[in-house]
């Protein structure tokens, strides 16, 4: 008869509830007595979780918002933290959240209860002095991308590269023809433009993109441009920035994944997305723009020398970055118009990056998770 097993997670937002719902899942098929608690989301209660707080309440953006609930969060925390060592789950994994999860991994590991924490923060790039309180309060590391898990290593943190999930569900070619017939574009050349999810992304970057689109038309007549809006609001933020110009946008409510499989190319801020514009092989330039103090400090605190995903997962300059001044209209215009034809050298790359990421991470991090419980994966 299969032993009693008991996981505690804690996801703190969406994309960590599609994270925790894969593995529980997986989980559940090596070892169906599994028994799941923790904080979770919809998805992860459809597993099995019984969840002891809404999820909602730990998904804070920004820092001011952060401080507005700050009492309530540390309140919550230490209620968590008691109530697992009081519950001696087998295991604790923390995903992603590492503002909140590290934290508790921590206690629970003095505790005596291991733990594992699933998605890197980007100690990598800056707060470096992080992986000091990593090392301290973490069993194991689950990393979505290579580099991540090289650098833990170096550091003697115990560490598994598990793969993307987006790399398992995005296909390896997608069906453009398919896609431009369900977003209603027609023939000819299209260019998606991804000034980001959050307004303030939206507020520095939709004008310039919006410039640079301008540009574009004057130099390839016939072209189309598709904009996937995350939100209600920032499709209200994206109108607003459209009046006044004659400009062919086609907008989306969500959908950036259909948005990538009908373009030829994409105009994109740096981030997530650009993981998922490299997955769909759409050659991209890539730019960023922040409030200049922002940037002046970033750039004393980030190691790396690349900014975008695709880049630091080819370490090389696989995709043009153009940042701050540098990320005016006529250089993205310049920049981007020979990629509607010729982008092959980046998607050779893409291919490439999509292959390796591509590893079944929910079935990984499971056999990871029970094999640091001293579990073969079929026990």
């Amino acid at each position: 008869m299969a032993q009693r097993l008991r996981i505690a997670l804690v996801a703190g937002e969406a994309s960590g509830d599609i994270l925790g719902a894969g593995l529980m899942r997986a989980l559940k098929v090596r070892h169906p007595s599994v028994e799941f608690i923790g904080v979770g989301g919809p998805l992860m209660q459809a597993e099995g979780m019984v969840s002891y707080f809404p999820m909602e309440r730990l998904a804070v953006m920004g820092l001011v918002e952060v401080l507005g609930r700050l009492k309530e969060l540390l309140a919550k925390r230490k209620e968590l933290v008691q109530t697992l060592i009081n519950e001696k789950p087998d295991v604790f994994i923390g995903i992603d959240a590492p503002d909140f999860n590290l934290n508790i991994e921590l206690k629970l590991r003095r505790a005596g209860i291991k733990t594992v924490h699933y998605v890197s923060p980007s100690v990598w790039a800056w707060r470096q002095k992080r992986v000091l309180k990593i090392r301290e309060g973490c069993d194991l590391m689950l990393t979505l991308l290579p580099f991540e898990a090289r650098f833990y290593e170096e550091k003697g943190v115990p560490v598994r590269f598990v793969g993307h999930p987006l790399a398992d569900t995005i296909p390896l070619e997608s069906d453009r023809a398919a896609a431009r017939a369900e977003t209603g574009l027609g023939e000819g050349p299209v260019v998606a433009l991804m000034p980001g999810s959050r307004g303030g992304e939206v507020g520095r970057l939709g004008g310039l993109f919006f410039d640079t689109a301008e540009r574009l038309l004057v130099m390839c007549p016939g072209l189309q441009f598709v904009l996937p809006c995350a939100s209600p609001e920032r499709r209200a933020q994206v109108e607003l920035l459209l009046q006044g110009r004659d400009l062919p946008v086609k907008l989306l409510d969500g959908q950036s994944h259909l948005a990538l499989a009908a373009c030829d190319a994409v105009l994109i801020a740096s981030g997530t997305a650009t993981l998922e514009a490299l997955l769909y092989k759409r050659p991209m330039v890539v730019a960023y723009r922040l409030a200049p103090i922002t940037y002046w400090i970033l750039k004393r605190l980030v190691k790396s020398p690349y900014v975008s995903l695709p880049n630091l997962l080819a370490q090389r300059l696989l995709v043009p970055e153009l940042l701050q001044d540098a990320a005016t209209p006529e250089s993205l215009a310049n920049t981007l118009l020979p990629l509607l034809d010729g982008g092959e050298a980046q998607t050779a790359g893409f291919d490439e990056i999509h292959r390796t990421l591509r590893r079944d991470a929910s079935n990984q991090a499971a056999d990871a998770v029970l094999g640091l419980l001293g579990q073969s994966p079929s026990q």
